[in-house]
C-alpha cells in the first residue's frame, strides 16, 4: 500500500488545503489547542476527511513526539498510519465518512511515547468534545488501545447532551501500534477481524454502505 503522504509534493498540496472549507472548522481548533501549549504544538487533520460527512471518529493514543507530515493521516508512512488505512480499506470506508482524532491531542515530549498518564487523559477530554461538536453527523467512536479506551470511558462520564441526543456508541478495539501486533499470524488475523467487526457494526449503525459492495 503506497502513502501518499510521503510524496512531498501531496504533502504540500494538503498543506494548502488545512483550511478547506470540508475541514476548516476541525484545524482552527488544532490552532487553539496548539496555543494552549506552545511548547508542544498540535497536529491537523488531513484534509481527506470532511466535517460534514464523517459519521464514525477513530481515536488513538497521541500523535507522539512529531508527525513529518505535520497532519494525522492514513497516508504517513508510519506503521500505525499504514495498518489503519489497510483497515478502512478492509472494511470498505471512505476518508470523508471517518476522522481521526487523538486522546491527547498535543506532540509528546521526546522519548515520551509511552501510555498516556491520567493527567495527560485528562487534559485531552474536553478538546475531544470540543472535537466531536465539529463532527455533529458522528454517531460513534472507535477507540483504539487502552489510553483511547480511558479517554472514551472519561467522555461519556461528561453526560454531554448533544453526545447522548446521537445515541453514540463508544467501540473499544486494539491499538494499530506495532506493539499492539506482536504476536502469531493467527492472533493478528484474529485482532484485524475484531476491528474489522467494530467498525462494520459502526458503519451498519450510521447507515455507511461499505464501497466494496456498491
Amino acid at each position: 500500500m503506497v502513502q501518499r503522504m510521503a510524496d512531498p509534493s501531496y504533502q504540500a498540496q494538503q498543506w494548502e488545503r488545512r483550511y478547506d472549507p470540508n475541514i476548516e472548522d476541525v484545524n482552527r481548533l488544532c490552532d487553539t489547542l496548539a496555543e494552549m501549549k506552545p511548547d508542544f504544538g498540535v497536529p491537523y487533520i488531513d484534509p481527506a476527511h470532511d466535517v460534514d460527512t464523517c459519521k464514525i471518529v477513530s481515536l488513538f493514543s497521541s500523535p507522539g513526539a512529531e508527525l513529518p507530515s505535520g497532519f494525522v493521516s492514513f497516508e504517513n508512512d508510519d506503521p500505525s498510519a499504514i495498518r489503519a488505512a489497510s483497515i478502512y480499506d478492509a472494511v470498505g470506508i471512505l476518508p470523508e465518512q471517518v476522522m481521526p482524532w487523538n486522546a491527547y491531542p498535543w506532540y509528546l515530549p521526546e522519548g515520551k511515547e509511552r501510555a498516556l498518564s491520567m493527567d495527560q487523559i485528562a487534559d485531552g477530554v474536553k478538546p475531544l468534545l470540543s472535537f466531536l461538536q465539529q463532527v455533529p453527523r458522528a454517531s460513534a467512536l472507535v477507540a483504539h488501545g487502552a489510553d483511547a479506551h480511558k479517554a472514551a470511558r472519561r467522555l461519556m462520564k461528561l453526560e454531554n447532551r448533544a453526545i447522548q441526543k446521537r445515541g453514540f456508541k463508544i467501540y473499544e478495539v486494539r491499538s494499530t501500534g506495532e506493539r499492539a501486533f506482536k504476536g502469531t499470524p493467527a492472533n493478528q488475523e484474529l485482532w484485524l477481524s475484531e476491528i474489522h467487526a467494530a467498525y462494520r457494526d459502526a458503519m451498519g449503525r450510521a447507515g455507511i454502505r461499505s464501497r466494496q459492495t456498491i
